[in-house]
């Protein structure tokens, strides 16, 4: 997610920060190379021209040039300007004071609609939500049977018949009301191209339902594209916002620095993946601290406590307190990390590592490896990892696919980690406590 930008950003910025004095000369310099950046990264160059101009001129006044520490002004001025374009506060989503409240879903063919549909059930289902989909895409053949899939897979509602759109959302929200639920979020039918016959369908079953939101679903890997999709959504349709898919596949984030500032429509969600659970609430200033190498820990900790619950992480404390800790616990902490997503994702998220990891990628696939080497084991052998001998690695690594080598490091980093668990334990609380006295 914003891979590259991110890297040229950082470095340009770390030179500024390291020059003891800065003069309008080397600011216009910095923000020459800020600007090529940003046009690299495909963001709207209009967009490009009024963010630069308004840097330079916050920039170069007499508050900053003679600031003690002028490079980490211009880093705020930066900040605060990427944040403002990005649309200052979240969006938060409208819903119904009364009767079900009905989220619409528009988007050309290829955006990922069926998938954000069932992303944001689920994500408000968990919010104490019930949702309720509507197949209202008869247009490409099997969307329908994907939406059932997707309702299946969450053990969800989903409505469907063999009426023409705009009936077929006015028939389920009248079940969604009827019996109860109160979300109703419907997916429309996209072209490969914005056409008349498509804009008069949606502006049809808009005018019917009158949904509290219209939400475009728009592909983040499109770039500039994306941006000319969502003013025309706008002119022809009116929309309230927008949901960026793939933004984990794209590397330079150009559209979503654009649309905003283009459309004056709030990014609400984006989509960081390809399963049910991979979506974020858009918040502005958390995702320029990414972009900025700042990292994240608000949205690092709200993962955390979304994939581990107080009961768990009571009663790994209490095993860390009593040495007890085991492979047992190990996977389960393995399951909960995975909730959380990519190791890459995760780590982006911690301030000062995504600077560090430059050209370092971190291998998911190795965390499956260590998984099927815990599963290959016995119970004994989970609880009591020091009766592991020879002939049992060998078992082991025969069952899990893996080789002995890597049975061995899998060993040897968990014994390490008991150690380090034991020597912190040991470890004089008061003494602890007077090393960090003011």
């Amino acid at each position: 997610m914003f891979a590259e930008l991110s890297d040229r950003l950082e470095s340009i910025l770390k030179k500024l920060r390291g020059q003891g004095k800065l003069t309008e000369n080397n600011i216009k310099e910095a923000l020459k190379e800020v600007r090529r950046a940003l046009l690299e990264a495909d963001v709207n160059y209009k967009v490009v021209k009024d963010f630069i101009s308004k840097v330079e001129e916050k920039s170069i006044g007499q508050e900053v040039l003679r600031s003690i520490t002028p490079g980490q002004q211009v880093v705020k001025i930066v900040y605060d300007e990427l944040t403002l374009l990005l649309g200052k506060d979240s969006s938060v989503m409208k819903f119904s004071s009364s009767g079900p409240t009905v989220w619409m879903l528009a988007g050309l063919q290829g955006s990922g609609k069926t998938t954000a549909c069932g992303k944001l059930a689920s994500f408000y289902r968990k919010k104490g939500k019930s949702p309720f989909l509507i197949a209202a895409d008869v247009q490409r053949p099997a969307a329908v049977e994907q939406l059932k899939i997707l309702g299946k897979s969450l053990n969800l509602p989903v409505y469907s018949s063999k009426e023409n759109p705009v009936k077929i959302c006015q028939s389920g929200v009248a079940k969604a009301r009827e019996e109860g639920l109160d979300l109703v979020i419907i997916d429309t039918a996209g072209r490969l191209h914005i056409d008349k016959k498509l804009m008069e369908e949606l502006a049809l079953i808009k005018k019917e339902v009158t949904p509290q939101e219209v939400i475009l679903v728009a592909d983040s890997m499109t770039g500039q594209d994306a941006v000319n999709i969502a003013l025309s959504f706008e002119e022809r349709l009116g929309i309230d916002g927008i949901f960026l898919t793939k933004l984990d596949g794209d590397a330079r984030g150009g559209a979503a620095l654009s649309l905003r500032a283009v459309t004056g429509k709030p990014i609400k969600f984006v989509g960081t993946g390809e399963k049910l659970d991979a979506i974020e609430v858009f918040y502005p200033e958390r995702m320029v601290s990414r972009i900025l190498g700042m990292g994240d820990v608000v949205t690092l900790v709200e993962k955390a406590q979304e994939a581990i619950s107080q009961e768990e992480a009571e009663k790994l404390e209490k095993r860390l307190r009593e040495e007890q800790f085991s492979f047992k616990d190990f996977y389960s902490q393995l399951q909960q990390l995975k909730k959380m997503g990519s190791l890459d994702s995760i780590l982006s998220m911690i301030p000062g590592i995504g600077g560090s990891l430059k050209g370092f990628s971190v291998d998911d696939k190795a965390l499956v490896r260590v998984e099927a080497i815990i599963n290959s084991m016995t119970e004994e052998e989970r609880l009591k990892p020091q009766i592991i001998d020879g002939s049992r690695k060998k078992r082991i690594a025969l069952g899990s696919g893996t080789d002995l080598q890597e049975v061995n490091r899998l060993l040897k980093q968990f014994f390490m980690m008991k150690k380090m668990i034991k020597d912190f334990n040991k470890m004089d609380l008061r003494k602890l406590k007077t090393m960090f006295k003011p």
